[in-house]
């Protein structure tokens, strides 16, 4: 007979699922950003991202995504454009990162991200550092994740998003970089 309570068991069950969870968690909320520079492309003319320097101006929704022109990541940069306007409103920054080719990113910036924001090449060292480096079978693929950080200008990651499915990364990151405004002014 099993003697321990429902709640007992499911905390049990919860608890086997930490390690599937950390496996995936990203950076953790509370974190220091990692500090880089990148190229990329905003607007379709080539662009340098540096985050200390993004930072002194407002917050910064870094978000990761696999690779331009594909379904999702087509559908998560019009998102992001669409909102470009309420992310400007609360003083944040926002840059799309993948491993993609600068001549890659410099169409997608236009064609996909509408010229609203940059996009820039993550690096295989920045891709370890945010920890957002996409696994199949155990293996790196060399490309990102889909993880969304919001960084505050103190440099701490104050939310991270990681889910392979676009659909929540605006609303969750505008929310995060919305509070923060509204807790500041």
């Amino acid at each position: 007979m099993n003697t321990r309570s429902p709640l007992a068991a499911f905390a049990a069950f919860a608890l086997s699922l930490t390690p599937l969870v950390a496996a995936h968690a990203a950076l953790p909320k509370g974190a220091r950003a990692p500090d880089f520079s990148a190229q990329g492309a905003l607007g379709g003319k080539p662009f340098s991202f540096n985050l200390k320097q993004a930072l002194k101006r407002g917050p910064v929704v870094l978000y990761f995504y696999p690779k331009a022109f594909t379904q999702g990541c087509t559908l998560e940069a019009h998102a992001f454009a669409d909102a470009s306007a309420d992310f400007a409103k609360a003083g944040a920054t926002v840059v799309g990162m993948s491993n993609d080719d600068v001549a890659t990113l410099t169409r997608f910036s236009t064609e996909a991200c509408r010229d609203k924001f940059a996009v820039a090449s993550a690096t295989p060292a920045l891709i370890k550092a945010y920890d957002v480096d996409l696994q199949q079978g155990g293996k790196s693929t060399g490309l990102t994740d889909r993880t969304s950080y919001v960084i505050a200008p103190d440099g701490k990651i104050t939310l991270v998003h990681s889910d392979m499915d676009y659909r929540d990364h605006v609303k969750l990151t505008l929310a995060a970089v919305q509070a923060m405004h509204h807790a500041h002014h």
